[in-house]
Parts: structure tokens; C-alpha cells; sequence
């Protein structure tokens, strides 16, 4: 669906761009890639795989820290690796969201938990710059180009309503560029959009018109790497491209924007959304859909389909049950008016401590009512997100069936298949949430919080490839067939295309008889996606005999 905030010069360049689909594995072709039925991976690309050794120290980054608050090696090399191993594709993943890829602050903090560095990608120093930790430009082309190659998409973490935190080696932006002051208070709009999110995070003006030149501390690091000129001539002609000021949040969205127009980035992750005005979620839309337009005009062979580019929020807080609008210090705001296809629902995580047709069908009211044509991007864990579901690992096996089989897109946090740990002992706040992926538990197939590693892998694999081939899951209308055992079905019609499944869940193990009526034809061979046999509808029933006590069954 084309996106109504765009404007009519793109529109005409939508309509007027013949794009072949050229994907290079042929299986991609069978099943259209919805949004609404997205398996996403988000992974912290310094805690995952560390594929490049050498550089894994930059910027004399020494300093002893706080346990799980330095660089820990992962980078673009490791999940390169991952992606050409097959590793998402056995999971059912198409699309791949990582932590930002900014040049990270060069010091460190130390605000009574150990000196901090900026791992997580979340404090920037430099938006046009690839941090060296992390790998090179050619590295991240590579990266994307590889996950295109398997039917992936890259959706990129972008941050506009603040810097890094000062220190010894980074300082603070010019006075007209941010705020250092005061910190939020969250209980009005104004103390939760012109604030500080803590203290030493300087604020982006992000509310202003004015024009204003680029901070010092760019200008002098730009000079010194022999590349001041060329920056500058780019920002000119996007100055004068758009028209805008040149105020600082124009300046950002430039810079993020390259990233989808140089590599064919998918979509974006809008980092702390409800901390900036609404309105500039929409500006940065425009550009960023034009770019992806453009990309796709230069690149026509590597174009994998007609989706627009998509946008999805971390509004925090935001639960999906309220619909489309969001209480944001007393102001109601509608975020999906405002640039964005999805936002990151933190209702799940809440509502799956209850039965699995109430969450279900919950949700597919709300998908298919107060949100249809938007969606919603389901988890069960986070980075930040110190109450997911089940920290303990207790209920490894729910979890992955509410987060897989629940309509709306979903959002694998990466050791969330593998039962990597969330509580570290010695760690202080998120940190325990960030430990480095758990391959070796895979190796060993380790006993993890009373399962086997292998075990719990191989069912988030099943019900991510269930997932994927059938985007009814994720973006169909939900109905209960029986409540004891408990079966269900969804049903997709978009266009031309459609899909429908039957999914029973706890049911009982060896021969099940399951009804099919009225959803598929007498004679129809289905595949159940989990023991992987093939039944014939007979009578309006299948009749299936396996050890397992989930059963997935589509065309």
C-alpha cells in the first residue's frame, strides 16, 4: 500500500519505476514477503559473532570496565558468517535488525556501574561514519548484499534526539545543536521531548528551525580525516534538494538517509520515538521512501520486491491494545499518522501470561479493526526491556509459540532460541540483558535452564519456517476451530494471493485427528511443518500420528 504522507514527485517515481524481481535464491519467489508477517532478528552486533579479530580495538578503548559494559568483538564479519551459513534462514527470519552502526564516542563513562562504552551503538559521535569496531563501508555493503541474497531484509536502528554522553575524548556539540539540560521528568510532553533522556546525553534540538552551522567537533574530525569538502558539497545539494533549513535534525536525517540510498537498507528502527516530535518521524519518512525509490531505479537487479520502505518505532511503553494512539505526557499521539508502519508492541510480553486463544484472538481484533493496515511488531525480550516475559527461562517453549503463532510481526531478540542467559551475576541494569551469543551451548547442545539448547533451536526453526511460508500467521484473520484441544485457523486474502493454516497447540501426542473442513478441499495433501509428514484431507479431517504435541499444517 502506497504510503499517503508521500509526496507527488515520489508517487510518479513509484508508479513510473518498472522493477524486475531478481532475488537470487529461487525460494523467495513462492511466498510474498509481507511486513504484517515479518520474522524479525534483532541481534547487538558487538555480542554476537566475532568473525574480524583485528578489530576488535579502536580509538585506545582501554580502560578496565563495568562486567558486560566494553567491547566484546562481535561485528559485521561474524554475522556475515551467520547469514551465509544459513543460520537465520534455518530460523525462518527475513528480516534482520541490528544496533546502530554509527561511529560510537571514543571515551567512556563511568556513572557508578564501571567505565561504559558505547557497544550498544546508541551513542554516536560521528552519524556519517561506520564505527571501526563494528567493521568497514565495503563490510556493511557486503552484509546487506548477503542478506538480500537469502531473502532478507535490513532494517537499520537510527538515532536523531541525541549525541553521545561528553567525556575527556568526545565533546559536546555546539549550544545551538543541543541541550544539556534539564533531564526528563516524563510527566508532561514538554519534559519528555525537550529534555535530556539522563544526565550526559545531550538533546538534539530537534524542535528547531534555525539555521545553524555544523558542530566544531565535526568539523575538526572531518579535516583531520581529509574529507570536510566532500561532506560539505553533499550536504549543499541535499540542502538544496529539499529546501529544508539547515537546522540539526535535517543535518541527521541527511546522514541517515545515505545509508538507504548508497546500500538499499529496507527499513528503519526509530530509537526512543516518543522523545522527539512526532512530526519529524514523518519528514524523515519522506526522504528515506525516496531513497529507497532511487535505490531501487540504480540497483534493478538486486531489488527483491515492490514493499515500500518501512519504518517501525520503539514508542516505549506503547501497548498495542490501545490502538493507534499514544499517551505521550498528556498529549494523544498517533505515531502511524506520523511516518510509521509498525511500532514495537511492549503488550505481549504482559498479555502472554494468559491463554494462547486470548492473546490470539486479541490480537487479530485489533489487527484486523483499530490498526488494519498498519502492524504491530510483537517481543518477548529486549535489550532494554529489564521484565520481558520470562527472564528465568522457565517457559522457553510458550514463549517461542505465543511470540511465532501470534498475528502481527514478530521480533526474535537474538539468544531468545538458544535460552541465553538474562540474569549475569555481577551486572548492573541492562547489562545483564546483553551478554555474547551462547554458540558454544549450540556445540555442545548444553542442558540451559533444564533444556536442551538443540532441542529449544529446533523448535524456534519449525515455527519460523512455518512463519515464513505462510504469511496468514502473522498478517491473516485469527478463528478458533476447538478449545480442547485447542486448533486454529487464519486466513489471508491480499490481492491475488492467498493462504490459509491450521495450527494445534498441546495437543496430544501420537495419532490426532484434527478438522479441516470448510478451510481445505476434500483431497488436499497438507505438510505438518513440525514433524514435517504430509496427511490427505479425508472427510473434512486430517488424521496425523506424531510424538509431538504442536502440529502446523498448511498447503
Amino acid at each position: 500500500m502506497i504510503k499517503r504522507i508521500l509526496p507527488l514527485f515520489i508517487l510518479a517515481s513509484l508508479f513510473g519505476c518498472n522493477v524486475s524481481k531478481k532475488p537470487s535464491d529461487a525460494s523467495i519467489e513462492k511466498v510474498p514477503f509481507m511486513w504484517e508477517n515479518a520474522n524479525v532478528y534483532f541481534l547487538l552486533t558487538d555480542r554476537f559473532s566475532n568473525g574480524d579479530p583485528s578489530n576488535d580495538s579502536n580509538f585506545e578503548r582501554t580502560k578496565e570496565t563495568g562486567l558486560l559494559r566494553g567491547f566484546m568483538g562481535g561485528d559485521f564479519r561474524g554475522i556475515i558468517n551467520k547469514i551465509n551459513d544459513g543460520y537465520f534462514t534455518k530460523l525462518g527470519v527475513n528480516a534482520l535488525w541490528f544496533s546502530p552502526i554509527a561511529e560510537q564516542i571514543h571515551g567512556s563513562v563511568n556513572e557508578g556501574t564501571g567505565n561504559t562504552y558505547g557497544y550498544h551503538g546508541y551513542w554516536a559521535k560521528d552519524w556519517t561514519s561506520i564505527d571501526p569496531n563494528w567493521g568497514t563501508e565495503a563490510e556493511f555493503a557486503e552484509l546487506v548484499e548477503a542478506a538480500h541474497a537469502k531473502g532478507i531484509r535490513i532494517v537499520m536502528d537510527v538515532v536523531i534526539n541525541h549525541t553521545g554522553p561528553v567525556t575527556e575524548k568526545d565533546p559536546v556539540y555546539n549550544q545551538e545543536w543541543v541541550r544539556t539540560g534539564p533531564q526528563c521528568k516524563y510527566d508532561t510532553y514538554e519534559n519528555t521531548v525537550t529534555c535530556t533522556l539522563v544526565e550526559n546525553l545531550p538533546d538534539i534540538k530537534t524542535e528547531s528551525n534555525e539555521e545553524v552551522d555544523l558542530p566544531d567537533a565535526l568539523i575538526e574530525k572531518w579535516e583531520k580525516e581529509g574529507r570536510l569538502q566532500q561532506e560539505m558539497d553533499e550536504l549543499n545539494a541535499f540542502f538544496a534538494e529539499t529546501g529544508y533549513p539547515r537546522a540539526p535534525r535535517f543535518y541527521i536525517m541527511k546522514w541517515l538517509i545515505d545509508f538507504v540510498k548508497n546500500y538499499g537498507v529496507d527499513g528503519y528502527r526509530i530509537d526512543t520515538a516518543k522523545h522527539t516530535e512526532e512530526s519529524i518521524w514523518a519528514e524523515l519518512n519522506i526522504w528515506a521512501s525516496k531513497a529507497f525509490l532511487d535505490w531501487k531505479a540504480a540497483n534493478p537487479e538486486k531489488v527483491l520486491d515492490n514493499n515500500d520502505f518501512y519504518t517501525v518505532g520503539e514508542v516505549y511503553n506503547y501497548n498495542a491494545g490501545t490502538g493507534r494512539m499514544f499517551d505521550n505526557g498528556g498529549v494523544q499521539v498517533d505515531y502511524y499518522s506520523n511516518g510509521m508502519d509498525a511500532l514495537i508492541n511492549f503488550g505481549l510480553k504482559v498479555d502472554a501470561q494468559e491463554d494462547y486463544e486470548v492473546v490470539f484472538s486479541k490480537y487479530s481484533q485489533l489487527l484486523n479493526n483499530e490498526l488494519k493496515g498498519q502492524s504491530i511488531l510483537n517481543y518477548m525480550t529486549s535489550h532494554d526491556d529489564g521484565q520481558p516475559f520470562d527472564k528465568e527461562r522457565e517457559k522457553s517453549f510458550k514463549a517461542a509459540n505465543m511470540l511465532l503463532l501470534c498475528p502481527g510481526a514478530s521480533q526474535i531478540y537474538y539468544g531468545d532460541e538458544t535460552n541465553r542467559d538474562l540474569t549475569i551475576e555481577g551486572t548492573v541494569g541492562d547489562a545483564t540483558l546483553r551478554s555474547f551469543m551462547n554458540w558454544e551451548d549450540i556445540e555442545s547442545n548444553a542442558n540451559v535452564h533444564g533444556v536442551a539448547t538443540k532441542d529449544l533451536l529446533s523448535h524456534y526453526q519449525k515455527l519460523g519456517q512455518f512463519r515464513a511460508a505462510n504469511p496468514a500467521v502473522g498478517a491473516g484473520v485469527h478463528t478458533q476451530l476447538l478449545a480442547d484441544p485447542y486448533i486454529f485457523k487464519r486466513e489471508l486474502v491480499k490481492g491475488d494471493y492467498s493462504n490459509k493454516v491450521v495450527v494445534g497447540i498441546d495437543m496430544n501426542k501420537g495419532l490426532k485427528e484434527i478438522p479441516v473442513k470448510d478451510i481445505f478441499e476434500e483431497g488436499q495433501v497438507l505438510t505438518d511443518y513440525y514433524s514435517g509428514k504430509q496427511v490427505k484431507v479425508e472427510k473434512g479431517i486430517v488424521s496425523l500420528n506424531s510424538e509431538n504435541s504442536l502440529v502446523l499444517l498448511s498447503l
